[in-house]
């Protein structure tokens, strides 16, 4: 039997120690495994409950038979760009304003485990370890990851964490909707009402990646809200701030397509003809370009709280004003 040792670090601490193990490389049959025989060990006692939460400065241990070897884990930002266009960051945070054609993370349906190594995550990785804010190998769980994502297609503001403790407290910030993501777009025509809350149903088809709204409820369809108001027209065309108040795929998209105003550029749900017409074949005119804190409670992000954060350059608003 081979023993193998860990020590809980910062970022390990507070995790289940079956899933922290899983994040070692260990196979859920040899956890079990290992847990049902008493091989698994915390600070020299031998533990079998795969939901004890670890603490940081604990060691685990686990004995595995000889010979098992646990897969390496690639070092998939090396080689990529580090070049980063930082709207702001501090020890906790990173915000990203990421180009249109970018994906956030790899594509699932990537055979290789290499291919589409330029994401919005691993130039993350490489510009904090170029920076020696993140050093895979003192880290046994925790690599810096987004708390929310946008479509490969849409620019805009995209969050990153530095430490687990960032990333729980974020994701539930932004679950209770104390994170404000604000859109800019430009629609081809505009609403007869030049503000308003709208609420649909959504129903995603899986097949062919796109989704359909409609005013009535289907047992497979969400509800979503969108919030918009127009703030200029001209040729044919209306420039709209958007607040999404439930975040659905492709709302936005879909939603101000439904009510006869598509984004201008959107091949999916929009007017191919008009977005020719103005140069924005498949680049859809969509930006997540503003960022408001608005927190309850105390936490170790309240510094944070009131705070705004704006892109310096919207890519399309220059365009659409020259037009």
């Amino acid at each position: 039997m081979t023993l193998k040792e860990y020590t809980i670090g910062r970022n390990d601490a507070g995790q289940r120690l079956d899933r922290f193990l899983t994040k070692q490389g260990y196979t859920i049959g040899v956890i079990r495994k290992a847990l049902r025989q008493k091989d698994v060990k915390i600070d020299s006692k031998r533990v079998g409950q795969a939901e004890r939460k670890l603490v940081q400065g604990e060691v685990v241990g686990i004995y595995t038979q000889s010979g098992v070897e646990l897969p390496t884990k690639a070092d998939k930002f090396h080689g990529v760009s580090a070049a980063l266009n930082v709207v702001y960051e501090d020890e906790n945070i990173l915000l990203c304003d990421k180009p249109v054609g970018l994906l956030c993370h790899e594509d699932s349906g990537q055979n290789s485990a290499y291919a589409n190594r330029d994401t919005l995550i691993n130039r993350i990785k490489a510009y904090l370890y170029k920076n020696g804010e993140f050093v895979p190998e003192n880290e046994n769980s925790f690599e810096p990851a987004l708390c929310n994502r946008i479509d490969r297609n849409t620019a805009g503001i995209v969050i990153a964490a530095k430490n687990a403790e960032t990333l729980r407290v974020m994701n539930e910030k932004i679950k209770l909707r104390q994170v404000t993501k604000l859109y800019l777009c430009i629609l081809v025509g505009a609403p007869k009402v030049k503000g308003a809350t709208m609420t649909a149903f959504l129903h995603k088809n899986e097949a062919t990646n796109t989704v359909k709204v409609t005013p009535y409820k289907t047992p497979d369809s969400k509800t979503i809200v969108t919030k918009y108001r127009i703030l200029d027209e001209r040729a044919g065309l209306s420039l709209a701030e958007i607040n999404l108040l439930t975040g659905r795929t492709h709302q936005i998209r879909a939603h101000m397509a439904a009510i006869g105003c598509p984004l201008l550029g959107d091949g999916k749900y929009g007017k191919n003809a008009v977005n020719k017409q103005h140069g924005f074949a498949n680049k859809q005119a969509l930006c997540s370009y503003k960022l408001q804190f608005s927190f309850e409670g105390t936490c170790h992000l309240d510094y944070l709280n009131g705070r705004c954060f704006e892109v310096s350059d919207v890519w399309f608003l220059k365009s659409y004003y020259d037009m």
